[in-house]
């Protein structure tokens, strides 16, 4: 492994003594594929420069928000121009409402809150879900993850219908105690819980199209079984879009309601519609939305909810997102895959290939994945030899093998090309580790 990064190491030193581990989100510190962590001091279109001055193509794109590529020149000035009027003011503003417009245009809700964060989302949509329900009990699925909200940082239990444990100290049992987590695809467990607790269940929460234990591209008709199951236990269906709106396709959302003729109760919503500033949102049907304060009982509130700066760069992020924009994410993300697969199976290493939409993921396995079992097959160290070639090479991938791939309207022919010219030697390096050689 070639780690030439002075700077970093040298910012990554000074951040560990007033860090926790020097980072601010567990993955950035690069634990799970090894080395130095990055210390990026900014980024243009589809690259990331970083503290020593190296220029990177970037396919992580913030984790999903960066739709049109880095400080896109139209995005940039409608920020500058919302923050020279004032960055908070704790009041309703029309950037709020012009985005939510947005949203509701483009989506399949009614009515929209805002918050900071995906956390506070799903937080928030648990709650209004019980709320309405009279009922305790949320089903998730083992490998979604839905933020680090206490409940759903939970582990399966014992059985397929059992409750579930703490997944992380410092998550109290009976903070789970009301969570059941299931594995993702099995629609016998599903039905098992909801035989034995439907009539406790509030609501059932999934990622629309899982993206958090790598991407799982779902089964068809799997999403309208869950959300037929829970309309017929009287529960409430929440599609967390939190990573997906938005960013799949061109439809905005993954749900393709239009195909299967459903649609979620409740959405969460974030990474896209906030253009890269700290913005999420829940929303759905009216007769849901209005029970929260202030026209309902049920209180959900945020200092930051809303702000100004956030929502301008959202709306503009969102108006800007044309079929053609979405049309050229589709060709990037897949002469990337493509050429990845090709490498990957030149170079001998057994991989698949996950997709949702652009969104995707490589696993190292010999084995289809389908769940959190079968993405934990992932031949990590090989990811950490493949991730470092690509970084020497001038590419920064997602540092964990268990997370997804993202491309952005500004990766052009330049950019993609730096990427499909560094695949075979990563290729080589992913092989060579699974030899026991050096990478």
């Amino acid at each position: 492994m070639i780690d030439d990064a002075p700077a970093s190491q040298a910012l990554f030193d000074r951040a560990r003594r007033v860090i926790p581990g020097g980072v601010s989100s567990p993955v950035r510190a690069f634990n799970a594929v090894g080395g130095t962590p990055r210390f990026i001091a900014r980024a243009e279109g589809p690259y990331l420069i970083d503290a020593d001055g190296r220029r990177l193509v970037d396919l992580v794109c913030s984790w999903g928000p960066m739709l049109l590529g880095h400080a896109h020149p139209q995005v940039i000035e409608a920020v500058g121009a919302a923050a020279a009027r004032g960055t908070s003011y704790g009041t309703p503003t029309e950037p709020e409402v012009a985005l939510a417009e947005e949203i509701t245009a483009r989506m399949p809700v009614e009515r929209v809150r805002f918050t900071s964060s995906g956390t506070e989302a799903t937080m928030s949509a648990i709650r209004l879900a019980r709320g309405a329900t009279g009922r305790d009990v949320v089903v998730k699925f083992a490998g979604c993850y839905h933020g680090h909200v206490d409940s759903l940082l939970a582990s399966a239990g014992s059985g397929l219908a059992t409750f579930a444990v703490p997944g992380t100290p410092g998550v109290p049992e009976s903070s789970t105690a009301l969570t059941l987590v299931l594995p993702y695809h099995d629609r016998d467990a599903v039905a098992a819980a909801f035989a034995e607790h439907g009539d406790r269940i509030a609501c059932l929460i999934t990622e629309a199209a899982p993206g958090n234990m790598g991407v799982i591209t779902p089964d068809p008709g799997f999403n309208a079984f869950l959300a037929q199951t829970c309309r017929e236990h009287g529960a409430l269906f929440i599609s967390d879009e939190v990573m997906t709106g938005f960013r799949a396709s061109a439809q905005g959302y993954w749900g393709l309601e239009s195909h299967e003729g459903w649609t979620p109760d409740l959405f969460t919503f974030g990474k896209v519609m906030g253009g890269g500033f700290p913005a999420a949102a829940f929303g759905g049907r009216a007769d849901l939305m209005e029970q929260l304060a202030p026209l309902g009982p049920i209180y959900q509130a945020g200092t930051l909810s809303g702000n100004p700066v956030a929502t301008t760069a959202g709306l503009a992020t969102l108006q800007l997102a044309t079929p053609e924009v979405y049309a050229h994410l589709d060709r990037v993300a897949t002469t990337i895959k493509d050429a990845a697969s090709a490498a990957l199976a030149a170079a001998g290493v057994a991989h698949q290939v996950a997709s949702a939409g652009t969104m995707f993921s490589i696993f190292l396995t010999d084995a289809p994945v389908r769940d959190f079992a079968g993405a934990q097959r992932t031949d990590v160290a090989a990811y950490g030899a493949f991730f470092h070639a690509m970084l020497e090479a001038g590419v920064y991938l997602p540092p964990s093998a268990f997370e997804a791939w993202f491309v952005s309207a500004a990766h052009d022919d330049d950019a993609v090309q730096v990427v499909l010219d560094a695949l075979p030697g990563a290729a080589a390096a992913a092989a060579r580790a699974q030899q026991g050689g050096a990478a």
